[in-house]
């Protein structure tokens, strides 16, 4: 396997200075660059406006600008329940790229995630119940089981990568081609919904305090809610007790066709992106864990 093949490639990642310059140059913005934020693989940074409010600037690669649009329509949809997510204040098309600069909410990432934090998140889900009943212009999720994703879930680095990762992607397969692939439902879905993509009230050394934000909403979708817990569930690979708890209220939350469906997105979307971004010692972690249910 060359490490050149392009099915290899890792993803291209935010250039907060040449953005900002950009945006700056195509429209009247005026924002200066604060930082980088932290986590995130692409990357985000805070920025500031010309009246002294800060934001949060992210991108999309030559992105669909009425994709992005129609996102920052549901999250104002989202605020109207009630959920602690941001407002879209800025989207401009420069060249070769989208960019987006979202409110920037209170608080800050949690840096130990605990129970009462995911007892949070998964509380918070029940929000997102049939908030896109009205919205039948808002695709539902494919689970990418039986051909590549558009940038992730992708099944060529498994077929190259060793003979743990073909084995997963055979029976990602088996079950795209025993189940329906696209998500049902009518709810609100965050797509990578886990502990690094939430705020919580001060900058704590753990996940205890009030959940003030929901962010990275570029993955969004109409369809069933409790995919959500099933993306929390392999965030937490490495606490396990939190991951029992949680393997628990997926058995008891989901018919088990539903969460075959889930597990194998989640399987190769995870074990896809760490051969083409991290070390192999973490394509062994995510494949420990994607093995669990892989005889059910």
């Amino acid at each position: 396997m060359s490490v050149d093949d392009p099915a290899l490639a890792p993803v291209r990642r935010l250039e907060p200075d040449r953005l900002v310059a950009l945006v700056n140059a195509h429209t009247d913005a005026r924002l200066t660059l604060v930082g980088p934020a932290p986590g995130g693989q692409v990357g985000a940074a805070y920025v500031r406006w010309s009246d002294g409010r800060e934001g949060v600037l992210t991108w999309l690669p030559d992105g669909p600008t009425a994709h992005v649009r129609r996102t920052a329509e549901i999250l104002a949809l989202a605020r109207e329940r009630g959920l602690p997510v941001p407002a879209y204040d800025l989207i401009a098309e420069v060249p070769g790229a989208l960019a987006i600069v979202q409110e920037r909410l209170p608080g800050a990432p949690p840096s130990h995630p605990d129970r009462a934090l995911v007892e949070q998140l998964v509380e918070l889900v029940e929000g997102f119940a049939g908030l896109l009943a009205e919205r039948p212009d808002v695709e539902r999720p494919d689970m990418w089981l039986r051909g590549s994703g558009p940038g992730f879930c992708l099944h060529r680095p498994l077929e190259l990568h060793n003979v743990r990762t073909r084995r997963l992607l055979e029976w990602v397969r088996t079950v795209g081609a025993s189940e329906p692939t696209t998500m049902t439902g009518d709810d609100l879905v965050h797509l990578d919904y886990h502990p690094g993509n939430v705020l919580v009230a001060g900058s704590m050394p753990a996940g205890g305090g009030a959940i003030t934000g929901i962010v990275d909403w570029d993955g969004i979708g109409r369809g069933d809610r409790r995919f959500c817990l099933v993306t929390l569930r392999f965030a937490m690979m490495s606490d396990p007790t939190l991951g029992r708890w949680l393997d628990g209220l997926l058995d008891d939350l989901l018919d088990p066709a539903t969460l075959r469906l889930y597990w194998a997105h989640m399987s190769l979307r995870q074990v896809d992106w760490a051969i083409r971004h991290f070390s192999p010692g973490d394509v062994e972690d995510w494949l420990d864990l994607a093995e669990t249910r892989m005889d059910s």
